[in-house]
């Protein structure tokens, strides 16, 4: 029985795509059976976010895989972060998140991960998943699944805030946090009940999955002006804004500055090597110099990766790295299943600003020491040879293909790669002054643009 839907929503690493025409609760009901058949999957968890697509879609999802024979555990409304604590902590063989992170309201989505919360990718799972509920050849099981539900935030807060040293040590700090009507407004109480200490200012803590605020992508800084003007008029010491599914974390500085992912894996990289002196640090290869600098001032051994999650968590994992960074707010943390988490990310940045005398500026001064461009993206015909022309007119440079090309001199780097699903070219370019970035920047893109 070979059924027909769109495969572009199966992407490099989830299932996303619009509500009502892509996703439809048929199409879930096979993605649940394909999910756990073709990865022999007995014992799953299901999660959802705020989306009001999510109960229908959940519904038919379940249906699918207790059809398939899997015993399904649903945990209700959820972060991303907290469904890989669920199946890592209860030991489920499986996951699944129902999320379209930071898309608007008209998206839903799956992130999968099979047991120790290890993601699932197009070549490791995703696209066995597309290609079986494309052919609809599914067997019949021994037996039916079961249905139960579980609840997990009380014990996903205590997990989160084991990664603080000594829970006491932290300031009375006043943070507002946005949580952008995302997951976020309810995984947010369950952790800082354990520390009493400090004031939260909310902000868009109400679950509505159309984003009646802001979209839920605080990666971009005008989705940020609303807690800007939070740690302002509230005279707070930081502020931290999470996306939808509330996995990725980014700061505000008192000041209202928006200090990027890359100062945050600095940070967090620091607070991790006081708890395991001399580790491997990883950082993606779009994190500013000054995070290895800081990794090797402290006496860590620095380790630059490609980017993406499916990539640095098989790395971390192998090479039994504790903790990893990108650029782009996700912080992957080996005592969590070497899986992200934006609040545990926050609560080691709280853990390392306590010890500091002064303020959170003050405190992340020694790893914001250079100018970023933040990642410009470029629609183009032929990436690859617009790639060729950047490495043939930056030839004088020091080159490497990690991760698409990247080009550095004593002063200025930039990075150009190729997006995995639209027709785009990624461009980050840093300098140690604000006229070498925007000097450097303005020339990659004038080769681009020419």
């Amino acid at each position: 029985m070979s059924t027909t839907f769109d495969t572009s929503i199966f992407k490099s690493y989830d299932v996303r795509g619009i509500v009502g025409t892509q996703l439809t609760p048929d199409l879930f009901y096979l993605i649940g059976r394909a999910f756990v058949q073709a990865l022999g999957r007995t014992n799953i968890c299901i999660g959802r976010d705020m989306r009001p697509s999510g109960t229908e879609l959940l519904e038919a999802l379940t249906r699918g895989a207790v059809d398939g024979g899997a015993d399904v555990t649903h945990i209700g409304l959820i972060s991303t972060d907290a469904l890989y604590f669920a199946v890592g902590h209860y030991g489920f063989d499986g996951g699944v998140m129902l999320t379209a992170s930071h898309n608007p309201a008209q998206y839903n989505g799956l992130k999968f991960c099979r047991e120790e919360a290890q993601a699932i990718s197009l070549d490791t799972g995703l696209g066995d998943i597309r290609d079986l509920a494309l052919s609809g050849a599914f067997t019949e099981p021994a037996r039916k699944g079961t249905v139960r539900e579980r609840e997990v935030l009380d014990d996903f807060g205590k997990h989160c805030v084991s990664f603080i040293r000594d829970v006491t040590k932290i300031k009375p700090y006043k943070i507002a946090i946005d949580a952008g009507n995302g997951m976020a407004g309810l995984t947010v109480p369950y952790v800082f009940k354990y520390l009493p200490q400090c004031e939260v200012i909310p902000l868009y803590f109400e679950l509505d999955g159309t984003f009646p605020n802001h979209p839920a992508s605080p990666i971009e800084d005008e989705n940020k002006l609303a807690l800007r003007k939070a740690v302002l008029d509230n005279n707070c010491d930081l502020g931290a804004a999470f996306d939808g599914d509330a996995d990725r974390m980014f700061l505000v500085d008192e000041n209202g500055g928006f200090p990027d992912g890359s100062i945050v894996t600095a940070a967090v990289g620091v607070a991790t090597l006081k708890k395991y002196p001399g580790s491997k640090i990883l950082y993606n290869l779009i994190c500013s110099r000054s995070v290895p600098e800081a990794v090797l001032a402290n006496g860590g051994i620095p380790v630059r990766s490609q980017v993406g999650h499916s990539l640095i968590k098989p790395q971390m994992r192998a090479e039994n790295i504790p903790f990893g960074g990108e650029h782009s707010g996700h912080f992957y943390f080996r005592e969590n299943w070497f899986a992200d988490s934006g609040m545990i990310a926050l609560l080691q940045c709280l853990d390392l600003f306590s010890e500091i005398d002064g303020s959170i500026t003050q405190a992340i001064a020694p790893y914001n020491t250079r100018f970023r461009s933040g990642e410009i993206n470029l629609p183009v015909a032929d990436a690859d040879r617009e790639m060729k022309r950047l490495e043939e007119h930056f030839k004088d440079g020091k080159i490497d293909h990690i991760d698409g090309v990247t080009i550095e001199y004593p002063d200025w780097w930039f990075n150009v790669r190729k997006s995995n699903t639209e027709p785009l070219l990624r461009v980050n370019v840093e300098g140690d002054t604000r006229d070498l970035m925007e000097k450097g920047r303005d020339a990659v893109l004038a080769v681009i643009k020419g």
